[in-house]
């Protein structure tokens, strides 16, 4: 959804202290969470204004509580990113925090397009995810994952306009020197904008794919 106008609104408002509230709380569960964190409404606006002027398709979700340490707040659906010169597809995302949404429109726009436009000579048509939130733990421990928190994204590969396929698992070791290239490309341009990134130099259990995670870190790996 392509609100500007309201989210516009939204914005000029949170200066008089009367940001109107766009979320609806949504527990979920058989009993709900003991308590609810704060939520910066204003600061909350205010991404959603800049991520709708970037160009990207998106549309607020409901605030949603799961229940032991999950949850999607401040999160938005995401349809499509903008480029350079046009708009491509992202496939398998859910829900999403709005400021991971931010990182991963200008990471895709300015770190993923053209690297594919200025290394392998056609722009980029399709982002490909793993997913985004699930209520999980960090393998092998018992602290939540980020994407509990829709605070995570993990990405398989890319498609070009031009038909071809770049994925994490098959192309990292196995592609041509230019789709190695890309890939590495990529990997380090994330680490300028996540707070951890990890591809398959990190573990075999990202071995397929790279996992990009909203925070203030510099764990690139």
């Amino acid at each position: 959804m392509r609100a500007l106008g309201l989210f516009l609104l939204a914005f000029a408002l949170s200066g008089c202290g009367a940001v109107p509230d766009f979320r609806r709380d949504s527990r979920v569960g058989p009993r709900a969470a003991p308590r609810i964190p704060a939520v910066d409404r204003a600061g909350e606006n205010t991404c959603l204004v800049r991520l709708s002027a970037n160009g990207t398709n998106f549309s607020p979700l409901p605030d949603k509580y799961y229940g032991g340490g999950c949850q999607a707040v401040g999160s938005v659906q995401i349809s499509g990113l903008g480029g350079d010169a046009g708009s491509f597809a992202v496939s398998n995302i859910g829900p999403v925090t709005c400021p991971l949404a931010d990182r991963f429109a200008g990471w895709a726009r300015y770190g993923v397009d053209r690297a594919a436009r200025q290394i392998l000579g056609s722009p980029l048509a399709r982002v490909e995810t793993m997913g985004s939130y699930s209520c999980r733990n960090v393998a092998g421990t018992t602290r939540r994952s980020a994407h509990s928190r829709a605070e995570a994204i993990d990405i398989g590969g890319f498609v070009l306009a031009d038909g071809r396929r770049i994925s994490v698992k098959e192309d990292w070791d196995g592609g041509s020197r230019a789709e190695r290239d890309f890939l590495r490309v990529v990997h380090t341009s994330a680490c300028k904008r996540f707070g951890t990134v990890l591809g398959p130099q990190y573990n075999a259990a990202h071995r397929d794919h790279f996992h990009l995670e909203q925070g203030d870190g510099s764990f690139c790996r």
